[in-house]
């Protein structure tokens, strides 16, 4: 069995364990990245979160790496949804190697985008992404007419209780939120 049947195949043993245990360091990721927003939580704990974080990003990284390398077309799969996804899902990690910004710990958040590599070994969000595809035009239209609803009711809203609430309705934007 190569390398590429296992990144590629799902209906293999190989593939299918490959596949588990990505979609598990998937949850161990997203667990670890929500434990670390604990308050009080102590230096031990701390060293144990970003260990299991560079454990998990070096094996994304080497999956990454392997997929691009096996690909049929590269700069296709580069460029694809899951190439993408792959790709922000690791980056935040090595941006905030060495440099202590607040704009680049802003970017540790993209770690969430992990939570979409779990659409690839799901059949069930293949077939919503494809109906997602076919709907495109129906779910814009959908989108601009709640929109509109949304914007007029904070225009009413705002008409309504501005002179009772003045400080809590200042604007529409205010009554928007």
């Amino acid at each position: 069995m190569s390398i590429k049947e296992i990144l590629e195949k799902s209906d293999t043993k190989s593939g299918r364990a490959f596949d588990f245990f990505i979609q598990g360091l998937i949850v161990i990721s997203l667990i670890t990245f929500s434990v670390e927003t604990l308050p009080n939580l102590s230096e031990v704990t701390r060293i144990w979160l970003y260990r299991i974080e560079v454990v998990t990003v070096l094996i994304f990284s080497c999956e990454y790496l392997a997929r691009l390398v096996f690909a049929d077309q590269r700069l296709k799969f580069a460029f694809s949804f899951f190439g993408i996804v792959d790709l922000i899902a690791i980056i935040p990690f090595y941006l905030s190697l060495g440099i202590d910004l607040r704009s680049v710990r802003a970017f540790r958040m993209l770690r969430l985008f992990r939570m979409f590599k779990l659409a690839r070994y799901s059949k069930a969000l293949r077939r919503f992404h494809i109906a997602l595809g076919i709907a495109k035009e129906e779910l814009v239209l959908f989108a601009c007419f709640s929109a509109i609803i949304l914007y007029l009711a904070s225009v009413g809203i705002y008409h309504f209780e501005n002179h009772a609430q003045p400080q809590v309705y200042s604007s529409v934007f205010h009554s928007l939120w």
